[in-house]
């Protein structure tokens, strides 16, 4: 092959997306990868390829997804409208099976020979498992790739891209560059030093030989300095406090107990810290469903689609998210909601469906007329769905002491974990697949560029992505048990809604209050349980740093029609193709960058069977994009690339 014009492709971040783009290059080579054209793809990554770091094997055996296997795959299916071809594949748990019979050949290790051999569909495997799952998946891409692409594999860290043709992309602790006509970041999550208020916090601890412990990702964060039986504050009630939980808990030498009437008892090692812990809202994400849909199946998008995004688009001056969009998103919610509680609970309703499907359709979200139709075909309050109270469950309640606030939490917990167990209330799941549609639609309204940046950045990057997570992105009902569990053995307690936390300089210690009671706590160890919100000014890579210090990688800008611009932290790229862009707003021909915190903010790289994933989409189009760059792009007189294998 060496006579082959070659086109070489450095892919930096080798993880699940990194390998779904390779699967996406593999399954469109066939139709795009035309003449004498050979394509060599660098993947780096100092985590194993596949898996990446965030699903990497060697991590704590505690840590556990909060999807269930039958709800995770990799692979395109006929639902996904791309160009390319479709190459369906197992999901998790089909994977699972065909291991088990023999159909798969893996090897599995001891310590998850149990759990592979017991995993049931509506489970919540480890993180370990899936890292097998993904580890597969690449190995099985690579197998299988056509004649015409190989893979070079580099387990080292990318510090420095050079401009040129072709580009250079050093690596660490290597003397030779990488070699690249094109480069694709697929970035996750960005680390990030700590913002300004971080830093205030991070001084205060130093000065007062106190323990701070800025935003990061929970599984790779050294919290073995936490003392045991020292009061911990702990800002935020996400799926990053689960895993701090867990951590310092069970991960600790303790272990819980079934009980025979059900719920857990916790029995403590003693090297336990006292958890203190709150957020806005002041109480956990929603615990994941137990259950499927019993209705018709869903219809989605609804009120929320292209025509929608299209109509308003012809308005005249900005969108503004939270006026224009929430009301089309809400009601899209309602719909999938009431499709599910009509067609699968008929019996909980007092109006035939096509009556009230015809009248949901011609009435307003958060009017008074779709209030009264609700009323009149819903007679059970438990039914309703009341989206504000969904967003703030607490918002206005006071209460005198933390111990009848703690109690109120408990309530709302066991309450949650028996809602979200009983098919009853099948409706919640509705919801969930309609936000589902919902982030797939929101690159559409990207698209048009019509959002305001406020809008943009507040409402849709903050508020509603909070909005999203607390509802759709909760922990398996497993975890609010063993959370119920500590608070019993009174290793967690509870700081209330609206959480301030305060650096005291007199009394040289952190304290905490919230707005739910008037008593407040006070520690020598701070640990905010959130992921960094996206910087990449302050992106701890060294590579993002010194590309966005160089002005080849810049940040993106949030335009307002009004002429206003606002910073996102996000990367920018042009949303048409994934692009990266200068400082001076100039897309770079052989440059792309793909992930959350990119202007496309991509979705997860996995997702669920059957949804039409914007994942795939995305991998598919980028995919696509390298292609006919590899199909035109004269190789001839490029330097010797090297054949396919690790370094």
């Amino acid at each position: 092959m060496t006579d082959l014009a070659t086109f070489t492709l450095a892919i930096v971040g080798a993880g699940p997306r990194g390998a779904g783009v390779l699967e996406r290059l593999s399954a469109n080579a066939p139709e795009l990868l035309t003449g004498r054209r050979r394509l060599v793809v660098h993947l780096i990554d100092p985590f194993p390829p596949g898996a990446g770091r965030v699903w990497r094997y060697e991590q704590s055996p505690l840590l556990r997804m909060n999807s269930m296997p039958e709800d995770v795959t990799v692979f395109t299916d006929e639902s996904v409208l791309i160009e390319g071809p479709v190459v369906p594949g197992p999901s998790l748990i089909e994977w699972v099976r065909q291991v088990r019979e023999g159909r798969i050949g893996w090897d599995v290790p001891d310590g998850l020979r149990e759990e592979l051999d017991s995993l049931a569909a509506t489970d919540f495997p480890t993180r370990q498992l899936q890292s097998l799952y993904l580890t597969w998946f690449y190995r099985k891409v690579v197998a299988e790739l056509p004649p015409g692409i190989e893979v070079v594999e580099h387990r080292a860290t990318a510090v420095h891209v050079e401009d040129g043709a072709p580009q250079r992309v050093w690596l660490a602790g290597v003397e030779e560059p990488v070699f690249a006509d094109a480069v694709v970041f697929t970035v996750g999550h960005l680390d990030a030093r700590p913002d300004p208020a971080e830093r205030v916090l991070q001084d205060f601890a130093e000065r007062h030989e106190l323990a701070y412990y800025p935003a990061g990702y929970t599984a790779d964060v050294d919290y073995s300095a936490v003392p045991p039986g020292e009061p911990v504050l702990v800002r935020g009630f996400g799926l990053a406090f689960v895993d701090l939980m867990l951590l310092l808990t069970e991960g600790r030498g303790g272990r819980f107990e079934e009980l025979p009437g059900g719920g857990l008892r916790y029995h403590p090692s003693g090297a336990e810290p006292v958890l203190h812990v709150g957020s806005r809202r002041g109480v956990p994400y929603h615990a994941k469903t137990g259950y499927r849909l019993r209705g018709k199946p869903l219809q989605l998008p609804r009120f929320f689609d292209s025509y929608a995004i299209g109509k308003l688009c012809e308005r005249p001056g900005p969108i503004d998210f939270r006026a224009d969009v929430w009301p089309l998103i809400a009601k899209e919610l309602a719909w999938a909601y009431y499709t599910e509680l009509f067609t699968g609970h008929p019996d909980r309703v007092r109006m035939d469906f096509a009556v009230f499907a015809d009248a949901f359709a011609d009435t307003g979200w958060g009017t008074s007329e779709m209030d009264e139709l609700v009323l009149a075909a819903v007679p059970g309050a438990e039914d309703r769905l009341d989206l504000e109270k969904l967003d703030r469950p607490l918002a206005g309640q006071h209460f005198d002491s933390a111990e009848e606030f703690g109690k109120v939490v408990r309530e709302y917990v066991e309450a949650d974990l028996a809602r979200r167990a009983d098919v009853r209330h099948s409706a919640d799941l509705g919801a969930f697949m309609a936000l589902l549609s919902v982030v797939g639609q929101l690159p559409a309204l990207l698209y048009t560029g019509r959002l305001s940046a406020t809008s943009q950045v507040s409402e849709m990057d903050g508020w509603f992505h909070g909005f999203f997570s607390y509802y759709a992105s909760g922990p398996p009902p497993r975890r609010l048990e063993e959370l119920l569990a500590l608070a019993d053995a009174g290793l967690i307690s509870f700081l209330g809604a609206e959480t301030l936390v305060t650096a005291d300089e007199e009394a040289g210690v952190f304290t905490a209050s919230g707005a739910s009671f008037p008593e407040t706590v006070t520690a020598r160890t701070l640990i905010e349980a959130r992921l960094p919100e996206p910087s990449i000014r302050r992106a701890a890579d060294e590579l993002l740093r010194q590309m966005h210090a160089e002005g080849i990688m810049a940040e993106e800008t949030v335009p307002d029609p009004s002429g206003d611009h606002l910073p996102s932290g996000r990367i920018a790229t042009r949303i048409g193709d994934s692009r990266l862009l200068d400082a001076a707003g100039s897309a770079h021909p052989y440059r792309f960058a793909m992930g959350p915190h990119t202007s496309i903010r991509s979705a997860a790289a996995f997702t669920r069977p059957r949804t039409n994933a914007i994942s795939f989409r995305q991998n598919d189009a980028l995919a696509r994009e390298i292609l006919k760059l590899v199909s035109v792009r004269d190789g001839s007189n490029r330097h010797e690339h090297p054949r396919a294998g690790c370094h």
